[in-house]
């Protein structure tokens, strides 16, 4: 961590960008990663915070509805108190910190603390919403001016500071911040100062997050539609002939998953590859990990194979962890893949196929199909007798390979590598989105994660906390499991992989 004694330490402001966790700058990224606080506000997305160290503070001022966390003078004095503690600050803030983010006041104040700072822009909710809409803010055959402004002027100020005239008439494109609750007097003021009244609006609520809503309509008829569609902040409006051509150029309410909130289960080192997909496909993904993988410690049986791997004929893999554990313990005792130079390779699955290429080396065997049985069949018209087959794998694996190899005559040494222990550190945040119904799918990777995932629920209220909650597992040994935990199973993958899992949900969805 960067806390040195005696040291100022600095102040990254960082625009955290409309919602869209991928909306985030590299730099933006960076700086989280290297914090040792992170003070975020409402609207800076949670998954945001996955990107900062495990040992960092992580503080939340966020104000919502006219409910402030920390009033403004206090997450000011937050920023300098922890500078001058010595610690690297990332604060973290909606869209872009200096357009109606207070960004500018906040740096006045650690000027005038000594406080070192820099600004990292994000990519700001005016922009990003509309364009998530489907609306351009500008179009050649449109308009080549555009305005930002604010909804919610300081209520301190003597008299409107918005020029209310120059915009009605001069300005093209109109994009209002937090202006939801001023529509009536927003839409009022355009027209009164010579704005046609058949001018297109546009309200985009939750702009490029799942939660997404567009209500269009005119300066006219916008405020009747917006209250019929129970439209609230955080909203951007958007007021100009551009928005017609959202009809034609909406895209990100037309993905598959749009609107679904999705659970993923699987251990946070895992989890990148099937957020990104359900995310790619519309999904918002709420990462609640359950199992947390680790490697077995003081592991003498893997050491000790490693150093007669000579004696074996078959290194069989069933999982990417399998890979990823042995070849780490292979390195740190001084080989390399040049040790498995005469040794024949099988695995389940593709991914785990994949893992070994990583490595150097392509498997001999690579069943069509994703399980134990699969690589039984494989070997099925071989001549396995004294066959010596190294199997390294996880903890509490099903026993069904190992039997069925030594039936065939084999000599198999089984080596555990690796263990899925229980994740249970967010456990009340978790239990409060199922109580809110804040979620639509539960996906389960693995025995392993339906498992400790229902030992996280209470007996009596599991019922009532998955009333309405689709329920969609990697495969048929997975689903076995969940059922038998209580669970009710809505979709189980043919296709025993991650893409597979994701083309099993959107086929449930219909879509």
């Amino acid at each position: 961590m960067n806390q040195v004694k005696n040291r100022i330490g600095k102040v990254f402001l960082i625009g955290a960008g409309p919602g869209d966790p991928g909306l985030l700058t590299i730099k933006g990224k960076e700086y989280i990663s290297r914090a040792d606080v992170v003070v975020y506000d409402f609207l800076a997305a949670p998954a945001l915070l996955a990107h900062a160290s495990e040992k960092a503070e992580r503080i939340y001022v966020g104000k919502k509805g006219g409910n402030h966390t920390l009033s403004q003078e206090r997450i000011n004095a937050l920023l300098v108190e922890k500078a001058q503690a010595g610690l690297t600050v990332a604060r973290l803030k909606g869209g872009d910190p200096f357009i109606f983010g207070r960004g500018g006041e906040e740096v006045e104040v650690l000027i005038n603390a000594g406080i070192p700072f820099e600004v990292v822009p994000g990519v700001t909710s005016a922009i990003a919403a509309p364009a998530y809409a489907g609306i351009p803010l500008t179009h050649r055959k449109f308009t080549s001016t555009l305005a930002f402004i604010t909804g919610h002027e300081d209520p301190t100020k003597n008299g409107s500071g918005i020029d209310w005239a120059s915009l009605a008439k001069g300005i093209g494109t109109l994009v209002c911040f937090m202006g939801v609750k001023n529509l009536t007097k927003i839409t009022t003021k355009l027209m009164e100062h010579g704005k046609d009244p058949q001018t297109p609006v546009a309200l985009v609520r939750w702009g490029t997050t799942s939660r997404q809503k567009t209500v269009t309509g005119t300066l006219a008829t916008i405020v009747e539609k917006a209250q019929a569609a129970g439209m609230k902040s955080p909203a951007i409006i958007v007021v100009g002939e551009v928005v017609t051509l959202r009809e034609s150029m909406q895209w990100f309410e037309k993905k598959p998953l749009f609107g679904k909130r999705i659970l993923v289960t699987r251990s946070r080192h895992q989890a990148s590859d099937l957020v990104t997909r359900l995310a790619d496909l519309g999904a918002e993904c709420l990462e609640y990990p359950t199992i947390a993988i680790e490697p077995i410690a003081e592991n003498a049986a893997l050491d000790q194979a490693i150093d007669h791997l000579e004696d074996f004929d078959w290194l069989i893999f069933t999982s990417v962890n399998g890979v990823q554990f042995f070849f780490e313990r292979l390195f740190q005792k001084g080989k390399d893949a040049r040790a498995l130079g005469r040794l024949h390779t099988a695995v389940i699955g593709p991914a785990t196929a994949q893992r070994l290429r990583d490595f150097g080396l392509t498997s001999d065997i690579t069943p069509q199909t994703f399980r134990a049985e699969s690589v039984i069949q494989a070997f099925a018209h071989m001549d396995m007798t004294n066959k010596q087959v190294l199997l390294p794998r996880a903890k509490g694996a099903r026993p069904i390979l190992p039997i069925e190899l030594e039936k065939m005559g084999a000599r198999v040494e089984e080596i555990l590598v690796y263990e899925a222990q229980p994740v249970t550190d967010r456990t009340e945040q978790l239990l409060t989105r199922l109580k809110d119904k804040e979620v639509d799918i539960i996906t389960f990777t693995s025995s392993s994660t339906a498992t400790n995932f229902r030992a996280l629920l209470p007996d009596e209220t599991f019922l009532e906390l998955m009333q309405g909650i689709t329920v969609a597992s990697i495969g048929p040994i997975t689903t076995d499991t969940a059922k038998a935990l209580g669970f009710e199973v809505h979709v189980t993958a043919s296709e025993f992989t991650i893409p597979g899992l994701c083309q099993a949900i959107v086929r449930h969805c219909g879509r």
